[in-house]
Parts: C-alpha cells; sequence; structure tokens
C-alpha cells in the first residue's frame, strides 16, 4: 500500500533529522529523484515539515530576540511555499501516473488531492513522534505521561484511519471511480504582484 512506504519514509526523515537536532543542519536526500521519485518527494516533504515543526516551537520562546523573531518568521513563509511546492510536486507524480485512467461515468471527486492527504500524514507522523517523547519522558510526571499516552493512542488510531482513507482514495482514482482535479494554491502574500505591501515596494 502506498502510505506503507510514506509512513515508513516519514518515521526515517523524522528520526534522521533528530540525530543532530537543529534547524540549520544540511539536507541530504537518501532517495535518487532518478531511481525512486517518489521516495525523493516524499522524504523532502517531511524534512520541511519537520525543519518547520521546530521552526514554530522557537519562534514562540516569549524571550527571543525580536530582530531573530523576525528573520525566522520569513524562514517559516518560506518553508511554507515549499511545502505547497511539494505537495503540488506529488500531485504531480499521482497525474503522470493516473493519467491514463478511464474515468467512469458517474466517477467523483474527492474534496482534497491525493497530495494533500499525503501532507496531513507527514504532519501526523510528526505528532506521533513528538507524543512519544512526551508519553516517555523520565523527567515529567506521572500525571504527565499517561495524559500523552492516551493522546497518542488517538493519533495512532487517526494515522491509521487517514492511512487507509489516503489507499482507498488512491485505489478509486486508479479504477476510474474517483478522478482527480488539482488546483494551484495561488498563494497571494509571497507575490510581488498580487500582495498589495510587496507592490508598493516594488514601484
Amino acid at each position: 500500500m502506498f502510505t506503507d512506504k510514506a509512513n515508513a519514509i516519514f518515521k526515517e526523515a523524522i528520526d534522521t533529522y533528530h540525530v543532530i537536532n537543529t534547524v540549520d543542519q544540511p539536507f541530504i536526500n537518501k532517495y535518487d529523484k532518478n531511481e525512486d521519485v517518489l521516495g525523493h518527494l516524499l522524504y523532502r516533504k517531511c524534512w520541511i515539515d519537520t525543519v518547520q515543526w521546530h521552526y514554530e516551537d522557537i519562534i514562540r520562546d516569549p524571550q527571543i530576540d525580536p530582530v531573530a523573531a523576525l528573520t525566522l518568521k520569513r524562514k517559516i513563509d518560506a518553508s511554507n511555499q515549499d511545502r505547497t511546492d511539494m505537495v503540488e510536486y506529488i500531485d504531480s507524480y499521482f497525474l503522470e501516473k493516473y493519467k491514463d485512467v478511464t474515468v467512469k461515468e458517474g466517477a467523483t471527486i474527492n474534496t482534497e488531492s491525493p497530495a494533500w492527504g499525503v501532507d496531513r500524514l507527514s504532519i501526523l507522523a510528526l505528532k506521533v513522534y513528538h507524543m512519544q517523547e512526551e508519553a516517555t519522558r523520565e523527567d515529567a510526571s506521572d500525571a504527565h505521561r499517561a495524559a500523552c499516552q492516551t493522546k497518542l493512542d488517538v493519533l495512532l488510531e487517526q494515522r491509521v484511519d487517514l492511512s487507509t482513507a489516503i489507499d482507498t482514495l488512491l485505489d478509486d482514482i486508479s479504477k476510474g471511480d474517483k478522478y482527480m482535479k488539482v488546483y494551484k494554491q495561488m498563494k497571494m502574500y509571497n507575490d510581488d504582484e498580487l500582495n498589495p505591501v510587496l507592490r508598493n515596494i516594488k514601484k
């Protein structure tokens, strides 16, 4: 199943990040795009999410220097754009894979494309990793660990459900029971023609 591969790659990316555990560490994709383009995309996607997870931790430090916070906010904005781009690359992969499928009469469209489901699955992998940390943290109270274990159980159940939904969607697309229709996100705030503040600076 597709999500078996995706979840394994997400875990690999998250575990690898936490060996050094710094947001500025070099990125090395373990999957050659010429040999496994899907693995390459999934690993990169989860790495972006993992770095951004830790950006979000850092920027919430109430003692953070305002100049450093602004610099970090710019990095988060850039990361969000990278994240969106990766989702669109993954959807392009699926569009190419299923391009010759005959769509059945009465086929329906899903509320989200496969890659946006994958996006949620990647974030969920990060939630599982960090909740597992909290559920087993030795310096935490028993009550804290127990509460986090309860949350972890829910996250694990959610991952099973989301994985099943994604695999079912891909199977439906492969059979022509559903079809893909991808809309570019058209984010406006990074575009110097669409964001009025950037447009005014450009003049």
